[in-house]
């Protein structure tokens, strides 16, 4: 990604979710955990209460560690499962080969493996391609495969699909991690619930965002595979994710978990990009080119609309060479603002 307008007098930010406020009931979680003095480091009632939800959520054997962002989050989940001279097989797009820095490769000194898709989703097959140097002592060993759902170009696993992967992974002695910055949008999309793609798939460890879905900042990781649930405090001490004030934290992901607000926010944000890409159907200067199964729509458009449209709105150019942009709604997106949207891209094209 590259160049985004960044001025606080622009309409509403197409750029990324990330851009977006705090829901308003997570914002009250936080100040219903600011009265008073609290147990730190997690032993705190609100801690307690988002461990609880995650079990019902996903099952007695969960364990749920509150991070501070997705970055760590990631860090964290990997780092339980790899040794020293291990691998981690990933699509090409994913955000942990693409747009974390190095960071698993910097701070974990793993090796990232990755295989070319077209839509940001691996398949079995994809597995299979990269273990060939399974056993071989001059070559790194894949120990991992990592998926991101939904993906970083908008596509969403189906739980099959998951199934699939999962039971290709630890046929060979390989655990399966998900990267679930999106997580609800995959869900509300799938119209399924999280267990179904995550405990029910055969996920070993995945991530449970947060600020993209209405939080201020907070996300979790969470171990399925009760073997690695021991080193989890220790690594997360580690790595520098371990809130003091973890209650704050754990107030605005447990705000999430209540009454389905995550399902809320995503849904909506998935129907405002629903309605992006519809309007878009109709301006034959654009073409969507990824499926819409998020948040997210994927277009190209001739350099001069998009030049003209960053005049006026913030949004990420994807592969500026090639005329690809990444349109991103939010649990805050409005109808109105889509089609401001729309109708500024109209006018644009029309130039």
């Amino acid at each position: 990604m590259s160049r985004v307008t960044n001025d606080a007098r622009y309409p509403k930010s197409f750029a990324s979710d990330n851009h977006a406020g705090v829901h308003s009931a997570v914002l009250q979680a936080i100040l219903a955990a600011n009265v008073g003095d609290a147990p730190a480091y997690g032993d705190d009632e609100w801690t307690a209460t988002f461990e609880r939800q995650i079990t019902e959520v996903f099952g007695a054997q969960a364990k749920a560690l509150p991070v501070f962002n997705g970055s760590g989050a990631n860090i964290v989940g990997l780092a339980l499962m790899l040794g020293r001279y291990d691998g981690i097989i990933c699509a090409e797009s994913a955000h942990i080969t693409t747009h974390e820095t190095g960071a698993t490769e910097r701070l974990l000194g793993n090796k990232i493996i990755t295989v070319p898709t077209e839509d940001g989703k691996l398949r079995p097959d994809d597995i299979v391609s990269r273990i060939h140097t399974l056993g071989v002592r001059f070559e790194v060993q894949p120990k991992v495969v990592s998926i991101s759902q939904a993906t970083e170009l908008g596509t969403s696993y189906t739980p099959d699909e998951i199934t699939a992967l999962a039971e290709t992974a630890h046929a060979h002695g390989l655990r399966l991690h998900m990267d679930g910055a999106r997580l609800a949008n995959a869900a509300a999309f799938l119209g399924c619930d999280l267990r179904a793609f995550t405990t029910d798939a055969g996920v070993d460890v995945f991530s449970f965002g947060g600020t993209k879905n209405g939080a201020l900042g907070a996300e979790a990781v969470v171990l399925l595979d009760p073997s690695l649930q021991e080193g989890g405090p220790y690594i997360r001490l580690q790595s520098l994710q371990q809130a003091s004030k973890m209650r704050f934290l754990a107030a605005q992901l447990s705000a999430l978990l209540t009454d389905d607000l995550w399902r809320q926010n995503a849904s909506h944000a998935n129907a405002m990009a629903q309605r992006l890409a519809a309007g878009l159907a109709e301006l034959p200067e654009v073409a969507v080119v990824h499926p819409v199964e998020s948040n997210a729509v994927f277009a190209s458009l001739p350099r001069a609309v998009s030049q003209e449209l960053l005049g006026h709105y913030r949004f990420h150019y994807w592969d500026e060479r090639a005329g690809l942009v990444r349109w991103m709604t939010a649990f805050d997106t409005t109808p109105a603002q889509v089609d401001d949207f729309l109708s500024s891209i109209q006018k644009a094209a029309l130039r």
